[in-house]
C-alpha cells in the first residue's frame, strides 16, 4: 500500500510538471503576442527561454522537452513567417528551435545532477544522524541486557522491522527483541546459530536458502562473531532493501563496540570483587592466628597440666586434648592459606605467578591476561600438582551456570599457552588431562 501511495504521488509529480510547463510556454506566448506589434518579432524567442529552463530545473528532461518543443510549435505559429502555420522557411528560425532543444536537454541534466547530489548529501546526513543518535543511546548502558534492549528497539524503529538480538555458543540465546512479545522458533534460533558460528548473513532476502521468516545478520567484535542481530518484516517480506545493507552494517558496528564495552567493565567489576575478596581474605587470616592460636595453646597446656597431676576425669581430658589437637591442625592448614603463602610467587618453567598481587611474569616481563584467563590459572597454581575437572575450573572462573561450557576453558587455555608456554605446541606449564581436566606443571615455589 505504501508503495502503491509513493508510485501515485510520483506520477502526480510528474502530471503536474508537464501542465506547469505548457502553462509557462502559453504565458511566454502571450506576453510576446503583446510585445510584437510594438518591438517586432526578432526577440520573442528569448522569451521562451525562462520557461524551457524553469521547466528542466524543477521538472526535469521530460517537462522540459515538452516546453522545448511547445516553445517551437508557439514561436513558429505565431511568430516566423508564414504565420500562423507550421512550415519554417528561415533558417535562423530552425536554429532557433535547436537551440530550445539543447537548452531543455542540458538545463534538466544538470537540474537532475544537482538533485541527485542533493539526495545522496541527505542520506548521507540522515544516515550519520542515524547513527550517532544509536551511538549516543548506547553510551547510556552499563549491562548486556541494557545494550540488547536499546539495539533491538532502535533498530526496529529504523527499518521498521521486528529485530530480536541473540548471543551464546554453541545454542544462542536471545537477548532482547523488539517488540518484546516477538518469538523464535527452533528453526530460527538454528539459522542464528549457524550466522555466529560462520559470521555470514542468513535468513528471508538473503542468497542462502534456510527455514526462517528472518534476516539474521553478524555482530562482530575484531575477526570474533559475538552475537546476531535478526530483523523480519510482519507482511513476512525481505526486511531489508539492498541499500540499507550500508547503514544497518554500520548499526551493527555501534552495538559491537557497545557489546565488547559492556564485556570489559564487567570483567573490570569482577576484578575489583575479586581483588577485594582477596583483600579481606588475606586481612581475616592475618589475624585468625593471633586470635585463635593463643587460646588453643592455653588449652592444650591446661590438658598436659591436668595429666600431669592425674586431677579430674580423664576420658573427659583426653576427649579436651583430642578436640583442641584437631583444632590445631585445623588453625595450621587454614593458615597455609593465609598471607603468607598467598605473597609467594609460584616458578614454572619461566613464568612467575603471583597470586597476591595478582600479576604473572615471563622471563621477568609482565603479561597481560584477562581475569577470566587469570581465575584459571590462579585455580591451577593453588591446587598444584592436582589435576583440576573441566567443571571446577568453569565453576570457579565462570560460575556454576557455565558448568558444561567447555569451549570457554579450551579458549582460555589457549589463549594461556599462546601468552606464556615457549613452544605452545608442547605445553609444560599446562598439561591436558584428556577427558578429565588440566594441571600445572612441575612448580618451584620460591
Amino acid at each position: 500500500m505504501n508503495l502503491l501511495s509513493a508510485k501515485e504521488r510520483s506520477a502526480a509529480r510528474q502530471l503536474r510538471g508537464y501542465a506547469e510547463a505548457l502553462l509557462m510556454v502559453a504565458t511566454s506566448t502571450l506576453i510576446g503576442l503583446a510585445m510584437a506589434p510594438r518591438w517586432g518579432n526578432s526577440s520573442v524567442d528569448l522569451l521562451y527561454l525562462p520557461a524551457v529552463l524553469v521547466a528542466g530545473v524543477t521538472a526535469g528532461l521530460g517537462p522540459a522537452l515538452v516546453a522545448a518543443l511547445a516553445s517551437a510549435l508557439a514561436y513558429n505559429f505565431f511568430f516566423t513567417a508564414p504565420h500562423l502555420t507550421f512550415r519554417i522557411d528561415n533558417p535562423n528560425d530552425i536554429v532557433t528551435v535547436i537551440v530550445l532543444f539543447a537548452v531543455a536537454a542540458v538545463t534538466s541534466q544538470l537540474a537532475a545532477s544537482v538533485r541527485s547530489q542533493a539526495r545522496i548529501a541527505e542520506a548521507h546526513a540522515a544516515r550519520s544522524a542515524t547513527i550517532a543518535g544509536l551511538a549516543r543511546r548506547l553510551l547510556s548502558c552499563t549491562t548486556e541486557q541494557d545494550i540488547a534492549e536499546v539495539s533491538t528497539r532502535e533498530l526496529a524503529q529504523v527499518f521498521e522491522t521486528n529485530a530480536v538480538l541473540l548471543a551464546g555458543t554453541p545454542e544462542p540465546r536471545m537477548k532482547a527483541s523488539a517488540p518484546a512479545e516477538a518469538r523464535l522458533t527452533p528453526g530460527d534460533i538454528a539459522v542464528a546459530a549457524l550466522v555466529i558460528d560462520q559470521g555470514e548473513p542468513a535468513g528471508r532476502g538473503v542468497g542462502r536458502a534456510v527455514p526462517t521468516e528472518w534476516q539474521f545478520h553478524p555482530i562482530r567484535s575484531g575477526r570474533a562473531v559475538i552475537a546476531a542481530m535478526g530483523l523480519a518484516r510482519d507482511d513476512g517480506g525481505p526486511p531489508l532493501r539492498p541499500e540499507q545493507i550500508p547503514l544497518l552494517d554500520s548499526l551493527l558496528d555501534q552495538v559491537a563496540l557497545a557489546l565488547e564495552r559492556g564485556r570489559l567493565e564487567a570483567e573490570a567489576r569482577e576484578f575489583a570483587r575479586t581483588r577485594e575478596h582477596d583483600r579481606v581474605r588475606s586481612t581475616l587470616l592475618s589475624t585468625i592466628g593471633q586470635d585463635i592460636a593463643p587460646s588453643l595453646k592455653a588449652i592444650s597446656n591446661g590438658v598436659r597440666e591436668l595429666k600431669r597431676k592425674g586431677s579430674g576425669d580423664k576420658e573427659v581430658v583426653s576427649g579436651i586434648g583430642a578436640e583442641a589437637g584437631k583444632l590445631d591442625r585445623y588453625l595450621t592448614n587454614l593458615l597455609a592459606l593465609g598471607p603468607d603463602s598467598d605473597q609467594r610467587p609460584i616458578e614454572i618453567d619461566g613464568v612467575s605467578i603471583d597470586l597476591f598481587r595478582r600479576a604473572v611474569f615471563r622471563d621477568g616481563e609482565e603479561i597481560h591476561l584477562t581475569p577470566k584467563e587469570f581465575a584459571v590459572l590462579a585455580e591451577l597454581a593453588k591446587h598444584s600438582g592436582r589435576v583440576l575437572t573441566h567443571a571446577h575450573l568453569l565453576r570457579t572462573a565462570w560460575g556454576p551456570a557455565q558448568e558444561s561450557q567447555i569451549d570457554y576453558l579450551r579458549v582460555a587455555v589457549r589463549a594461556l599457552r599462546q601468552k606464556l608456554e615457549r613452544n605452545p605446541a608442547e605445553p609444560r606449564l599446562i598439561i591436558n588431562e584428556p577427558a578429565v581436566g588440566y594441571r600445572l606443571g612441575a612448580v618451584v615455589e620460591s
